[in-house]
């Protein structure tokens, strides 16, 4: 997608695109797959608020951590509930991003990017590339150089507890 190469290329960071068989788009198949660390692997998770007006935020947290969505981003959201964004949610308001490939880079201007502060500890991480057949490996302030971006402590969970 033309959109996500020009979003990345304007944070003036470099960046790496690494393609992938789309049967293995998922994180935890993409990571055994291609070897990368689920500690180095960024899932972008669209989530949207259960109220009339559906606000949405684009999610970013480490594969080894689960996303806090009925605690800290329904907060931020300002909703009593909230849940993933379905599938066709997820196309029509990312743009035309698949789940599985959805990425903080390309999205429309008035979408918030969370990024969990776990994600900013790494030298790099690997995101999603727009598409199913894409991942994009790119350091930490790749993401922060993104207009709507902001760090938050706590967005994610550890899986052990």
């Amino acid at each position: 997608m033309d959109v996500v190469i020009e979003s990345i290329d304007r944070t003036g960071v470099e960046y790496e695109l690494v393609e992938c068989d789309p049967g293995h788009a998922d994180t935890a198949a993409f990571c055994r797959a291609y070897g990368y660390a689920p500690d180095d692997s960024a899932n972008a998770i669209l989530v949207v608020g259960k109220s009339e007006a559906r606000p949405m935020a684009c999610c970013l947290v480490l594969a080894s951590t689960r996303l806090d969505v009925n605690g800290v981003v329904r907060r931020r959201l300002g909703t009593r509930k909230a849940s993933f964004a379905g599938a066709e949610e997820t196309i029509e308001r990312s743009g035309g991003m698949q789940i599985g490939g959805v990425t903080p880079f390309g999205l429309p201007d008035d979408l918030p990017v969370w990024i969990d502060q776990r994600v900013m500890e790494r030298a790099q991480v690997i995101v999603g590339g727009g598409g199913r057949d894409l991942k994009i490996l790119c350091p930490p302030s790749a993401l922060t150089a993104l207009p709507m971006a902001a760090v938050v402590d706590g967005l994610a969970k550890s899986m052990t507890g």
